[in-house]
């Protein structure tokens, strides 16, 4: 088994992450930026650290020794577009100095497309402050994509029904850029299954991998 380092693992997504990553025998770094508010994340296999998924420095501290990263981070009191560019720049540097090749971290739906070349955030009637946001996820997508070879990035992307108490079915769909059919839904623990999933064994790489139950 292997080490895995969790960025914003006090969150629901982190949280689920850690806990799927735990059970099947990793051990985890579980960062946040206090520990003090996440002290009920600490267990066996788990270390809970302080970080900041947007400083170089900060994120190679963390992932020194470390098999793969995820980033679940996000930040609602900044713009959109400087946390998630910020994120994704210190990752691939800090990644780099770490010598962690693999990196998941978590997008969002509403940059997934309808039809070729049209997304969900390009309807005319999408709300503004929501595209404002999606276009975060965007320019992060654009910084990955700009990173050298020694990266091995992917953003999974969860639709817009994600379920924080939904039960582990222990499935899930999948498609490349594409929102998925369906009902457009998934729980945390399956959200868990499909990152995990892309750990252990990556299949999908340098894109965007829509997930759905």
């Amino acid at each position: 088994m292997g080490s895995i380092v969790v960025f914003g693992a006090g969150g629901r997504v982190g949280r689920a992450a850690t806990a799927e990553a735990v059970g099947r025998g990793h051990t985890v770094t579980a960062v946040v930026r206090d520990p003090r508010r996440h002290a009920d994340l600490a267990g066996p296999g788990i270390t809970v650290v302080r970080g900041d998924a947007t400083d170089a420095a900060s994120v190679a501290g963390a992932a020194a020794g470390h098999d793969a990263a995820i980033n679940a981070s996000v930040r609602l009191d900044i713009p959109s577009q400087d946390y998630f560019v910020a994120a994704a720049q210190a990752l691939i540097e800090g990644l780099g100095k770490a010598g962690v090749r693999r990196l998941v971290v978590i997008g969002i739906a509403t940059t997934l497309q309808t039809a070729p070349g049209v997304r969900v955030m390009d309807d005319p009637s999408f709300p503004e402050e929501h595209r404002a946001f999606s276009q975060g996820h965007v320019a992060e997508f654009e910084t990955l994509a700009a990173a050298g070879p020694d990266l091995d990035w992917l953003m999974v992307v969860p639709p817009m029904n994600l379920d924080p108490e939904g039960p582990r079915t222990g499935g899930y769909r999948m498609a490349d850029g594409t929102v998925l059919d369906g009902t457009g839904h998934i729980a945390h623990p399956d959200l868990a299954i499909a990152l995990l999933d892309e750990i252990d064994e990556p299949r999908h790489h340098r894109i965007q991998l829509a997930v759905a139950d």
